[in-house]
């Protein structure tokens, strides 16, 4: 099969699959290796796909290692591409054209290890990601990224963008976890300039109509978090970018 079928998170995690099982001597790259070398990208979309199925990564990751250290070692040519290894590859196309996507991607590969007849698929669905499972988490970070195909061998790096580059705030004040003044620079520099006119009315001698009208709402005094929404931020989602 082609390696330019797959997008570049999948050859990456192909390649450190087999390079893990030359390492550790085990005489083929099978399926555990490739799972084990998604979950090695912490950051990655098959990652980012089993916590979006409500499994731990981490955890995985423990059970994983712990399963690939019963396997036998030999001397030497390890790391041989075998039936399984070309099966499991074969399963990860059918699920590409089945989504409609036009390279095999991180996901593809999750989705074939959580349906082949093997050990791997019995480990994940003692855990309680069945493909079924998998399949929906794919589908809730597509729709939450924007994307709804993989068209380009680098469309992985598109999966929640948002999370990787920028903060959440309204998120954050949800949770009760967001101080009161972050988010709101523009918020303080309008009322700032607003004091600043009024104390310049002031010392001309009173307010105006003009001055009256560029009094500061009420409720821009209240503090984020204390269970009220200010009128000039309740309907945009506060999200900048990180530093």
């Amino acid at each position: 099969m082609r390696l330019d079928r797959f997008t570049t998170s999948a050859q990456q995690a192909l390649s450190d699959a087999q390079t893990g099982a030359v390492t550790k001597g085990h005489p083929e790259v099978t399926g555990i290796h490739v799972l084990s070398a998604l979950l090695d990208d912490r950051s990655g979309p098959a990652a980012a796909v089993i916590g979006k199925a409500g499994v731990e990564p981490a955890r995985l990751k423990q059970v994983v290692d712990a399963e690939l250290g019963r396997l036998p070692r030999v001397s030497g040519n390890a790391g041989g591409t075998g039936r399984a290894m070309m099966e499991l590859l074969a399963k990860a196309e059918s699920e590409s054209k089945r989504l409609g996507d036009a390279y095999i991607s991180s996901e593809h590969l999750l989705l074939a290890l959580a349906s082949m007849p093997d050990k791997v698929r019995d480990m994940l669905a003692s855990l309680g990601l069945s493909h079924s499972k998998v399949e929906t988490a794919v589908k809730e970070i597509r729709k939450a990224s924007g994307v709804e195909n993989v068209t380009d061998a680098n469309a992985e790096s598109n999966f929640e963008s948002l999370k990787k580059y920028a903060i959440d705030l309204t998120e954050k004040a949800q949770a009760g976890k967001l101080d009161p003044v972050i988010g709101r620079d523009e918020e303080i520099r309008r009322c700032m300039q607003v004091r600043a006119r009024r104390r310049q009315d002031g010392d001309r001698g009173g307010a105006g109509p003009a001055d009256r009208q560029r009094r500061l709402p009420r409720e821009h005094a209240r503090p984020a978090g204390d269970g009220t929404r200010r009128r000039s931020v309740a309907c945009r989602r506060q999200v900048p970018g990180r530093v």
